[in-house]
């Protein structure tokens, strides 16, 4: 079974439904003992650094995630649940992440026309092998929604750069753990092909179907 995190904010019944059509079990919970015994970890999240840190407080789950990463879990780290990851984001004045991966949140400058949020599809270029990217090519279209973006400070965990105003890592992937800005569970056939692959990882079974 594969754990989505509940803290009481983001996109969580998409995500559980874009695994159940590549066939796989997500439950979605907030129960530390439930996240902490599952073959798979997903941290979902839409919404403000800030808030979304307080719910995971309040909630207990900030140790049992740093532990499931530290124990290479297979781990997803969604959108805001990729920045959650980084030591620091800047919006709405300097906050403090989980501090797993160092690195800074920063955002997005409304400038020479760009705009903000950064929203709709982009591509990806792949920086590095991962088996969570089997199956995806540089020039992949993947749905973006946000306003930051992360700058890791080991170049070595970024999987794919997007530009934008700029390049930016659009995910992260160590040898457990895939952590992206784009959500996966709203593009399509390319993003049901990484939630495959992470459960595919996660449960050690056969390749999984991958809805057309």
């Amino acid at each position: 079974m594969i754990a989505i995190v509940d803290y009481g904010m983001g996109n969580l019944r998409s995500v559980q439904k874009g695994f159940e059509r590549v066939g796989a079990r997500a439950e979605i919970t907030r129960d530390a003992q439930t996240i902490l015994a599952a073959a798979g970890v997903v941290l979902p999240g839409v919404g403000a650094f800030n808030a979304c840190m307080d719910n995971l407080r309040r909630y207990g789950l900030i140790e049992p995630i740093r532990d499931v990463v530290r124990g290479k879990k297979p781990f997803l780290g969604i959108c805001l649940g990729f920045q959650l990851l980084f030591t620091e984001s800047e919006e709405f004045g300097l906050q403090r992440g989980l501090d797993i991966f160092p690195g800074r949140v920063v955002g997005f400058r409304a400038e020479n026309g760009l705009k903000v949020p950064h929203m709709g599809w982009n591509v990806v270029e792949k920086k590095k092998p991962s088996p969570f990217l089997d199956g995806i090519a540089d020039g992949d279209y993947l749905y973006f929604v946000h306003s930051f973006y992360v700058m890791p400070e080991d170049a070595a965990l970024v999987a794919t750069t997007t530009s934008y105003g700029g390049s930016f890592a659009s995910s992260v992937a160590t040898d457990h753990l895939f952590a992206c800005q784009f959500h996966p569970e709203k593009s399509q056939k390319v993003g049901l092909r990484i939630l495959a692959n992470f459960a595919r990882f996660a449960e050690g079974s056969q390749p999984m179907k991958i809805a057309k």
